[in-house]
């Protein structure tokens, strides 16, 4: 029979297993991804409590977040599968559920069920989108050219745009009688175009190189949309989404010209 505690010598105790510590590198980019989860989640709170200034901010806040932290995680070289995994997990959350919430307690509620599977459509298409995206990095076969370029809109821009009857809410236009069923078809617009085969602007290499010439330029750009941001924050929001749903059309435009000259580049050993 085994003894429960077999004796044995001083110097001779068993040793615990120490794992190695992990590096701060590969700990910043995921702390930042949980705090743009957290303002997301924060968010839907805020617009229970018919806080909808706030809720946008929390929105707009987890955008920021959430651009930064594949930004910071390429610069420090702290990128990992769990990295990945877990931005997509609080992007849903941040950008699928929560600006869906925020809509339902805006107007959507007034609608009653027809409301409410408008935003679990939201939702849906948001997670089908990230789905979608995560296949795509690993496509070895995918053109260099098609990374600055998204396959349907990209999960923070759908939550920033489809916030657009908040922003004119908020600058005062007026809300008619009977708008929530627009908003509601503009929203299921919006899910669309996140599941879409429509290419938009990614932007990943914008910015990597900056000509001398256009430094200072740039400073004073970027002060003033910082200092008009601030000060007319649900203004900007609006003006930006706008333009960006103008945009679309030329982003597609931008895609077909760089897929055409693609096909015409003569493969090797092919005579030209």
């Amino acid at each position: 029979m085994t003894e429960l505690f077999p004796p044995f010598e001083p110097g001779d105790e068993p040793k615990t297993r120490r794992f190695k510590p992990v590096p701060m590198r590969l700990l910043l980019p995921n702390l930042i991804t949980l705090l743009s989860l957290c303002s997301g989640l924060t968010g839907m709170r805020l617009a229970i409590e018919s806080k909808l200034e706030m809720a946008v901010m929390a929105i707009f806040v987890a955008a920021i977040l959430d651009g930064l932290d594949g930004r910071v995680a390429r610069m420090m070289k702290g990128t990992s599968r769990f990295g990945a995994e877990l931005d997509s997990l609080a992007d849903f959350v941040s950008f699928g559920v929560a600006p869906a919430v925020i809509l339902y307690f805006f107007s959507l509620h007034s609608l009653h069920s027809p409301g409410w599977i408008i935003v679990l459509l939201f939702a849906c298409a948001s997670a089908l989108r990230l789905a979608r995206f995560n296949v795509a990095i690993d496509d070895p076969d995918r053109p260099a050219w098609q990374k600055d370029f998204f396959v349907g809109m990209p999960a923070p821009a759908g939550a920033l745009t489809v916030l657009l009857p908040v922003y004119l809410h908020l600058v005062g236009v007026a809300h008619p009688l009977g708008s929530a069923v627009i908003e509601a078809i503009y929203i299921l617009f919006i899910a669309f175009m996140m599941i879409s085969r429509i290419p938009t602007y990614a932007g990943k290499t914008l910015g990597s190189r900056v000509p001398r010439s256009a430094v200072i330029p740039l400073f004073i750009v970027v002060v003033a949309f910082v200092a008009l941001l601030a000060t007319m924050m649900f203004e900007m929001l609006a003006l930006l989404t706008l333009a960006y749903l103008v945009c679309i059309p030329l982003m597609v435009r931008r895609y077909r010209q760089l897929a055409a000259a693609e096909t015409q580049v003569p493969t090797a050993g092919t005579p030209v």
